[in-house]
């Protein structure tokens, strides 16, 4: 089946619910993709793992996109093993109550998935039963995929790439911008001042101290050293102080 046929099949398959199909990729790539309501997120699942049209048994992977006031789009993508399609349901629940159906009972390797979103997006799977921290310590505080969770790190720490943020290629100066997940200053409590951050995050504990320049030896002077192509004079740059002689060698020419 092609990706739109697939598209259509689940769009059938669904009826009278309203499901929106499309294609996401191009080419080889190119996969069905079908939009859901939250309430018809398990019978979308189940309808492609059930149906001999589609035969999609095989569960690749769940994740959510964080789309901000819109809300938390939830993506999983099945596979076919005997027809060799692929398909991508979607379905999108608010920010205020992210609550979607577990499909554990349909995927029991969505297990691992539904733990990981509900750990990093905070989202709950009901039905689920088991949704415990799984790459998170116990003690951790909020929900770091979210776009709105601050990375204290980027105000702790200069900004660890190859160029500053604003820095142009052309090694132009500095424009004052913040590093991505680093809040303006006054939005996030008493923050410190990273170094080289040009005054942002500034807090009453001052900021951070900056790494020592380091001392580079002097360049000798242009007289100091030979031009390029000349070899330098027998002897140059042998360090001064008595040299020392092999046996034999106060011999003198032509005596023997």
């Amino acid at each position: 089946m092609t990706p739109e046929e697939v598209g259509r099949r689940v769009v059938a398959l669904l009826a009278p619910v309203e499901a929106t199909a499309s294609v996401s990729g191009g080419q080889g790539y190119a996969r069905a993709t079908v939009d859901v309501p939250p309430a018809s997120w398990r019978d979308a699942v189940r309808a492609a793992r059930g149906d001999a049209e589609l035969g999609c048994d095989f569960f690749d992977w769940l994740s959510a996109v964080d789309e901000l006031a819109e809300g938390f789009d939830i993506v999983a993508h099945l596979w076919s093993v005997r027809h060799r399609h692929g398909l991508l349901l979607r379905t999108r629940v608010p920010r205020e109550t992210p609550v979607v159906a577990s499909v554990v009972d349909v995927f029991p390797g969505a297990a691992w998935h539904e733990r990981e979103t509900h750990e990093m997006f905070g989202i709950g799977f009901e039905g689920h039963g088991e949704l415990r921290p799984l790459l998170l310590p116990p003690e951790f505080e909020g929900h770091p995929l979210r776009k709105e969770f601050v990375l204290a790190s980027r105000v702790a720490k200069p900004w660890p790439g190859a160029k500053e943020p604003g820095e142009s290629e052309a090694g132009g100066g500095r424009r004052p911008i913040r590093p991505p997940g680093v809040p303006a200053p006054g939005e996030w409590g008493t923050t410190p001042t990273p170094a080289g951050a040009a005054g942002m995050g500034e807090g009453p504990r001052g900021g951070t101290p900056a790494r020592p320049a380091r001392e580079r030896p002097a360049r000798p002077a242009p007289g100091e050293r030979p031009a390029p192509g000349e070899r330098p004079a027998p002897g140059a740059g042998r360090p001064a102080g008595p040299v020392r002689r092999e046996p034999g060698a106060d011999t003198e020419e032509g005596e023997g």
